[in-house]
Parts: C-alpha cells; structure tokens; sequence
C-alpha cells in the first residue's frame, strides 16, 4: 500500500461521478487524505480543502492519488504538468486507470530522475486459476447493478462495517481499483484476462468460517452493453448465497450509453439470480440498495416504501438509513 497522507487529484472531471475514485476514498479512508487538487475546468467537489501542490508537500503529503475515472481509463495529456510537478516536488503516484503510469515515458522518467514511485494499482500481481466451480465454505454475497456506479461498492462496504458493528464476521472483497486503493488489496477484476476471471473471484473469496460472509464487491452490470463480462465472473466466481440489488432511481440511461435505458430491477432480480443460481442453486436476492442521493428525503422515502412494497424485500439507502435492514435480510 502506498504512503499516506493523499492529496486526491480530481483533475479536470467534468461531473462527480467521474470523480468516484476519490470520494470513495475520502468517504472510507477519510483520516488518510489531506486535501484534494482540482484543475480549472474541474465540476467535481468533494467539500475538502483545495491544496496546491506545494500546499500538499507542506501538508506533509506523501502521494497524489488519482481519483478522476474516464471512459477507457487514460492517463490524460492535460493531467500530466500536475503529474509531473508532483513527482518532482517529491510526491509519489497512485493510479487505477488501465492506461499504466509506468507506461508514460515521462512520468517513468521524472520518478526515476526523482527517486519517486509510481504506484500501478489495476496490475494484477498473482496468476490466478481458472475457476472450478467447487462449492467452498463460509457465505458469500455480492451486489448487482441496474447500471455502472450505482453503489454497489458503497453497498459492500457499508454491510461489512455494520456486520462487524453487530459483532459478525464479515470481510470486504474488493473487485475495483477504488476498493482496492481503500482496503489495501483485492483482485482488479476488469485487468485479468478472461479466461480467468472467475478464478480470480474463487481465489479471493476461499473457504471461511460457517458464519462468515464476504460482502463482495459488484462491477458493472448485467445489462450493460460494455461492462456486462466482469458481472458474469463476479456472479459464477463468487457462487453468491445473496445478492443485493443496486439502483440509482433517477438515471434516464446507462452509464456511457445513451440509448440504452436501465433495465427494471425486477428485471435484474429475475435474471441475476437466474445466473447465481447456475454455481448456487440455494443463492436468493435478500434486498434492494438503492443510491437516492439525488432525491429530496420525502421522495427518497416515498420511493423506497414504493420499491419495498413492490419487491416484497427491504429496499434500502445505506447512506440515508444506514445498513443493518440490508444485513438483517441475509439472515
């Protein structure tokens, strides 16, 4: 894991979605980040303090994470002076984004020239099996989405933290460089050849305890036109005993797609587990995640008791309510 204190750089996002990375860094690791570092055409905020990078150095910050995700996940041209200036101010680097740091000649070079590192998170470090299907002890669930960034991570981590608070075992399993740069490791799911997808997700959810659960993270979405083979694997590799449905109500479209509009979560719930149930015929859908951030209390609440009624299992906003109905409904 790469040193703390952080300055996230959020770059030149152009909404707050696009800066998921590091609003889920500062939302689970908020102890371990000084400041954030926006450029001028930046629309994202996450209400932390703007830092220079001198400020940072000043701060006592270690290394610059990049916390903005674009479609592809480069390494952008107009990101590179901060980078630079970074690296020669005596911060290393951190990055998700498939397109490598170590594969930009100058950054490579300014991190040698500097002593700096380069911190390539969406690397896989182990070869991974191709899955067996084998049936493994200890209870696993995973959450599926209607669409991309829709809280599935959001949904895992808050279940893990309150399965402890109520004094279960329970661990967070990391699918994606924002979850891994939180916890610290993981399996970079959408950077591991195919074939072995589903073994990466066996290899990081092995046996465990009778009792204890991993709260897997979800990637993707079923129905998504680009990103539905990473949910496949999370749902054949993970052999689920529950999934938890993820929604973010007020989407008109998918995420990157614009003619393609967010399938219904009955729609998720009937084929979700339709697929779980090929390597776990005893895997149910236990409740309904639903990211309402963009909704006023009553109609948030409103909407819920709608979905909940409708659904007939809990329909919950973590973040709103906290997540110990999402919990409750495993048993």
């Amino acid at each position: 894991m790469f040193e703390a204190p952080y300055l996230l750089f959020l770059g030149d996002a152009p909404d707050g979605l696009a800066a998921k990375m590091a609003q889920g860094i500062h939302d689970w690791r908020p102890e371990a980040v000084a400041g954030q570092l926006r450029m001028e055409s930046c629309k994202a905020d996450l209400g932390i303090k703007d830092l220079t990078i001198k400020e940072a150095i000043d701060a006592g910050v270690k290394t610059l994470v990049i916390g903005v995700v674009n479609r592809g996940g480069l390494i952008s041209e107009a990101w590179k002076p901060y980078l630079l200036e970074a690296l020669e101010a005596g911060m290393d680097i951190a990055s998700g984004l498939h397109n490598l740091l170590r594969d930009e000649a100058d950054l490579a070079e300014a991190a040698a020239k500097y002593g700096r590192t380069l911190h390539d998170v969406r690397v896989p470090s182990v070869k991974y099996p191709v899955a067996n299907g084998q049936k493994r002890t200890g209870k696993r669930c995973l959450a599926v989405g209607t669409d991309c960034s829709v809280g599935k991570m959001y949904t895992a981590l808050a279940m893990d933290r309150e399965m402890k608070k109520q004094g279960g075992k329970s661990t967070f399993r990391p699918t994606g460089q924002t979850g891994i740069l939180i916890e610290g490791n993981g399996v970079p799911l959408d950077a591991v050849v195919a074939d072995f997808m589903a073994g990466a997700i066996e290899w990081l959810t092995p046996d465990n305890d009778a009792d204890h659960w991993d709260f897997i993270e979800g990637q993707g979405s079923i129905f998504h036109a680009s990103y539905s083979g990473v949910t496949m694997a999370l749902i054949h590799g993970g052999q689920p005993d529950a999934l938890i449905l993820c929604h973010e109500p007020t989407r008109e479209f998918m995420r990157g797609l614009p003619g393609y509009k967010l399938p219904a979560l009955e729609d998720l719930r009937d084929l979700a587990l339709r697929i779980a149930q090929v390597v776990n015929p005893a895997c149910k859908v236990a409740a309904v995640s639903v990211n309402t951030q963009h909704m006023e209390e009553a109609d948030a609440l409103a909407y819920l008791a709608e979905v909940e009624k409708k659904m007939g299992i809990p329909a919950v906003d973590p973040f709103r309510q906290g997540a110990a109905r999402l919990v409750e409904a495993l048993a």
